[in-house]
């Protein structure tokens, strides 16, 4: 990955329990600045952190979608484990209030110390806060049987790229007045003329925008987001017709359900995660080829089936790669 890319890997993508080649949720965010952030931390989050470059030293922030325990069960642990590797930075936790009383309650009835400080922001409070240095994060709520909710990181700087065409027609030859130009600096010539930055700079390209959502049984709610986004990250637990077999209690979505708004929304990327253990490689309605077609068939942005360990590169022209 180049410094301006944002990236995100997968550390588990199957729903309520894992199964032998899927772990629970968790997701590891990369933003243009370097460091990372990770979307809920199921159980086992950390042992799938062990095979990745992944360092819990450079781990920034954790945000945690909501609080059934396919989403947050791994993270007393991965909090002891940060300690023990002499962790010293300070970690901001970020989700429902709720999830400080857990935290509250682990660290208090197992004796868990923390050698580095740990802060938490309440998903309402998180425009007040700047959590991370290179994005800007803010929260949706989603519908599930607890409170739920979807965040949506967007870039905070965009670069802007010199006007080297006008420059040249200026008979402004390349130099140090480009490259003070380029940095956001004006410029004054040898013949006396002053250069302001702002008017030898590109219009900036779009922030790019990633929405990763937690559980949820109306993606509709995040149809106003998506119409802005890059990529929508969104769970798809069933398929169609086992989501009317299974009935509303469960409170997920279907494959089909989710695409339907994805192409509504007209977000050009969208990854599936979070799928019932009951779906395996191959064919047939159990299979994730089913999940897939359905999604398909309703949606022709880029659409992918996440995998354990499945890498993404969102590139600055808004292109999704894997790799």
């Amino acid at each position: 990955m180049t410094r301006r890319d944002m990236e995100f890997l997968f550390l588990g993508t199957s729903s309520g329990t894992p199964s032998k080649t899927r772990n629970v949720t968790g997701l590891a965010l990369r933003g243009p600045g370097g460091g990372w952030s990770l979307v809920d931390c199921g159980e086992g989050t950390q042992h799938r952190i062990l095979h990745t470059t992944l360092s819990l030293h450079d781990l920034r922030a954790i945000f945690i979608t909501h609080l059934h325990g396919d989403h947050c069960y791994g993270l007393p642990g991965l909090l002891a484990s940060a300690g023990m590797h002499n962790r010293t930075a300070p970690l901001t936790l970020v989700g429902p209030p709720p999830l400080w009383t857990f935290i509250e309650g682990v660290m208090a009835t197992t004796g868990l110390g923390l050698p580095y400080p740990l802060a938490f922001v309440p998903v309402a409070d998180l425009a007040a806060h700047a959590v991370l240095p290179d994005l800007a994060v803010d929260a949706i709520a989603l519908s599930h049987r607890m409170p739920s909710y979807a965040f949506r990181f967007t870039e905070r700087a965009v670069e802007r790229r010199l006007d080297t065409a006008r420059l040249r027609a200026a008979g402004i030859a390349p130099g140090p007045a480009w490259g003070a130009l380029q940095r956001g600096l004006d410029a004054v010539l040898d013949d006396g003329r002053v250069l302001r930055a702002h008017e030898w700079l590109l219009a900036p390209r779009k922030a790019r925008t990633i929405i990763v959502g937690g559980d949820n049984d109306d993606p509709g709610l995040l149809l106003e987001a998506a119409r802005a986004a890059d990529v929508l990250v969104h769970e798809a637990t069933y398929t169609e017709a086992v989501l009317r077999k299974v009935g509303p209690a469960p409170m997920h979505s279907s494959a089909l359900r989710v695409a339907r708004m994805a192409a509504q929304a007209g977000v050009p990327n969208l990854v599936l995660t979070h799928f019932s253990p009951r779906y395996q490689e191959g064919e047939g309605p159990s299979s994730m080829a089913a999940l897939e077609a359905e999604a398909r068939g309703v949606y022709g942005g880029h659409v992918f089936l996440a995998r354990d360990f499945d890498r993404y590169v969102l590139e600055r022209g808004g292109r999704l790669r894997a790799g």
